[in-house]
């Protein structure tokens, strides 16, 4: 059978046990990934070690492990990939984070932490924080900001309404803002 460029096609496959059918998939949706991996660390410092090269073969690696997902189709894909190198970040920087306490480096003047422009820890925290409390707005901002879903790929994905999409994001992103600003 020949499958072509369909990424649910060859999902279909590695679901029924094709193994090599992963290789296919990360190829067809792969400049998708990397262009995802260069926008999260765009947002790092520049002393950032993990490239986005090294990002996407990270989540490839912690995703062809995996088994028993129901794949359905592309964009459930990417939201799962999006959702493993939002955990990869977060594990680089608790890591760097850890290094730097290791090294006993001197704090900036007043005590204050440098951060960087997009702190994923700091982005983490919340995202727990909120799945707490409101699980769905979670996966929404998720898949919008992590898996760079449009809003009727999401509403897909979680098999719920555009306009519950498009709600619950607006709440997530002020609840998140809120949260953040400390205010």
């Amino acid at each position: 059978m020949e499958v072509g460029d369909s990424v649910t096609e060859w999902l279909r496959l590695w679901r029924a046990g094709d193994d090599r059918a992963i290789e296919r998939i990360t190829a067809l949706v792969y400049q998708d990934l990397r262009r995802l991996a260069a926008y999260y660390l765009s947002g790092e410092s520049n002393a950032h070690t993990l490239q986005p090269t090294a990002l996407v073969h990270e989540a490839y690696l912690r995703i062809s492990a995996i088994r028993g997902i129901d794949w359905k189709e592309r964009a459930q894909f990417i939201a799962v990939v999006a959702q493993m190198m939002r955990r990869i970040l977060v594990d680089h920087a608790r890591a760097r984070k850890a290094a730097k306490r290791d090294a006993l480096q001197p704090r900036p003047p007043g005590g204050a932490e440098r951060r960087s422009p997009l702190d994923i820890l700091a982005v983490d925290e919340a995202l727990d924080r909120l799945a707490s409390s409101y699980p769905r707005c979670c996966q929404i901002v998720e898949l919008r900001f992590f898996g760079d879903l449009e809003f009727a790929e999401i509403a897909e994905v979680l098999n719920i309404s555009l306009s519950t999409v498009e709600r619950d994001w607006r709440f997530a992103r002020a609840w998140l803002q809120s949260k953040m600003s400390g205010s």
